[in-house]
């Protein structure tokens, strides 16, 4: 399956892990679209990257928080591209909660970016998805921490993303044949900004490859998803090093 030519939306492609993955698509000769919130300077940089490489490229503004994100997205994206090959959600909000600080609006803003959104794009892209002769692809970012090792103090995050995990279950089995619907769940393939040294350190003591991740790596991931796994949906990649081993 060549991707050449194809089109894939990356949400939150203008910063870290994102902007890799759409610069990787794109390599891989892929037109790419992405949404951001507030990085215009850091989205546009992305723009003017991948018009280098001579392919298509749009930028959105998008709070994908808002319930009206997704029909925002489609009405932007379909006023540029009328096909769509891949969907890759890895926007997402990634803050502590610990249970004493949880309130309603803290979780329902995760619920709002990490799990309504994807399945909302999901909905609204699934015809254009489904147009290709090869089955179209959505790929979610889940977290290593939402498959049996929650992460202390991160209760809403943990809740958001355990759901985002059981949408692509579903959807996998709801959009099967003509789209397939895969997750990578990372460890660390960017530091959390609040991560100290010393977090960091105890962190890296139980990853058996001893090395953090990269956002290459998740890129490397997200194209084979979109690129080569023509057999795979409904699958969650463990990108961690092995941490979830130990």
């Amino acid at each position: 399956m060549t991707i050449e030519g194809h089109i894939a939306l990356v949400t939150g492609g203008a910063k870290r892990v994102g902007r890799t993955i759409a610069l990787t698509l794109a390599k891989a000769g892929m037109d790419v679209a992405i949404t951001y919130r507030t990085s215009d300077a850091q989205a546009q940089q992305v723009v003017e990257q991948i018009e280098a490489m001579g392919r298509r490229a749009l930028a959105i503004s998008v709070d994908l928080a808002q319930p009206e994100a997704a029909d925002v997205v489609y009405e932007q994206f379909t006023k540029s591209f009328n096909s769509l090959y891949a969907l890759v959600n890895n926007a997402s909000c990634f803050a502590p909660s610990p249970l004493d600080q949880v309130d309603t609006h803290t979780f329902d803003h995760n619920m709002a970016v990490n799990a309504r959104a994807p399945l909302m794009l999901a909905g609204a892209f699934s015809p254009l998805l489904a147009r290709h002769d090869a089955p179209g692809r959505i790929v979610n970012f889940i977290d290593i921490h939402v498959l049996g090792e929650p992460l202390k103090g991160y209760a809403t995050y943990n809740a958001s993303k355990a759901a985002l995990h059981e949408i692509t279950m579903s959807l996998a089995i709801e959009l099967a044949p003509r789209i397939t619907v895969n997750a990578i769940a990372p460890g660390v393939v960017a530091w959390a900004d609040n991560y100290t040294p010393q977090m960091k350190a105890q962190y890296m003591q139980r990853v058996p490859l001893g090395r953090p991740g990269t956002s290459d790596d998740a890129a490397t991931a997200v194209l084979y998803l979109v690129r080569d796994a023509d057999y795979c949906t409904g699958q969650v990649i463990k990108l961690d090093g092995g941490r979830s081993l130990t």
